[in-house]
């Protein structure tokens, strides 16, 4: 497969009262055509942000993406202003998102059909009756029923479930080579959630899309999932594919996040601590308040950059890189 996007070096921060704040620090990855990654961590490690980066969608104060490259088919998105003419053609037609909560995407003022076709219109050129078509049609293969007429109603006249199923036809209208969805599922229920995943990885798979999952659902990323990146405090701190992150997790972080996954039969062993503040942060490893394996080497040196182990996996925590080292 070719490489379609590469992240290098991506560092967002936000200025605040009490300081400047480092939500992605560092990240580094890539995403091959027709691939699936995930990316997991809890609430607040640097998910989202970093997705809306590459999306150029910080906003600015109080963020501000202070140093990397995001090169995207060739191109590097960064050197292209948030409003600029080429970033405003790429956002939409070739890299398209799904946010979490749809009734604060979708204008609530504007018909289902004229939203769908206004992306088409400006991104495609295309007239308003062709895009109507286009619209409905799309409504038909995301499973919306009697599309015609639901494209003419409004989104507080859908419900969540169909709402959602408009964001994913609508990041498919211009066939993206990249769709990133964020939370797309979280706030549904278990039936509608799994629907919508299966609708999201036929039509992915249908078009070749690249696909990036945000999410804190780990049974999700073992679903769909081909590689895996594991966020912590603003940082990547593990990544491989599913088979190698389950079978073999090398990160305690990593190894916390499958034990919080419900097993019939079993308790559940929750992560203890809190997640640090990024304010400030030491050059330590972030997760070493919290993590059963620390040693002294652990508070003396800085964290390492990640770093091969076998095959795609790739980890940054010293104490099992050492032992590696040993062996």
């Amino acid at each position: 497969m070719e490489r379609l996007l590469t992240v290098s070096g991506l560092t967002t921060e936000f200025r605040t009262e009490r300081g400047t704040v480092k939500a992605v620090n560092d990240v580094s990855y890539h995403v091959d055509e027709g691939e699936i990654i995930g990316l997991v961590g809890e609430s607040g490690c640097g998910k989202s942000v970093s997705q809306l980066s590459v999306m150029q969608l910080i906003p600015n104060p109080p963020g501000k993406i202070v140093a990397g490259s995001v090169e995207f088919e060739g191109q590097d998105l960064l050197r292209y202003g948030r409003e600029s003419r080429e970033m405003c053609a790429i956002r939409g037609g070739r890299i398209s998102m799904v946010f979490q909560e749809p009734m604060t995407s979708l204008n609530p003022a504007m018909t289902i059909c004229r939203q769908m076709g206004e992306v088409l219109t400006e991104h495609l050129g295309i007239d308003k009756a062709e895009a109507r078509e286009r619209s409905v049609d799309m409504l038909s293969q995301v499973g919306i029923p009697d599309p015609g007429k639901r494209a003419d109603d409004y989104p507080h006249q859908l419900s969540g479930g169909m709402r959602q199923r408009v964001m994913v036809g609508m990041s498919m209208l211009c066939n993206p080579k990249m769709i990133i969805a964020d939370e797309a599922t979280t706030a549904l229920d278990a039936t509608i959630q799994a629907q919508l995943l299966e609708l999201m990885y036929e039509m992915v798979n249908k078009y070749h899309t690249a696909l990036v999952m945000v999410t804190h659902n780990l049974g999700i990323v073992a679903r769909y999932v081909h590689r895996v990146n594991v966020m912590y405090a603003g940082r990547i701190i593990e990544s491989g594919t599913v088979r190698e992150l389950w079978a073999n997790p090398m990160h305690p972080y990593t190894e916390g996040l499958l034990k919080c996954v419900p097993k019939l039969g079993e308790r559940l062993v929750p992560i203890k601590g809190m997640p640090p503040s990024l304010i400030n942060r030491p050059p330590t490893c972030p997760f070493l308040p919290r993590c059963r394996l620390r040693q002294k080497s652990c508070f003396e040196e800085p964290v390492p950059e990640l770093t091969h182990v076998e095959g795609d996996h790739y980890t940054t925590c010293r104490v099992r890189l050492e032992g590696l080292t040993d062996d």
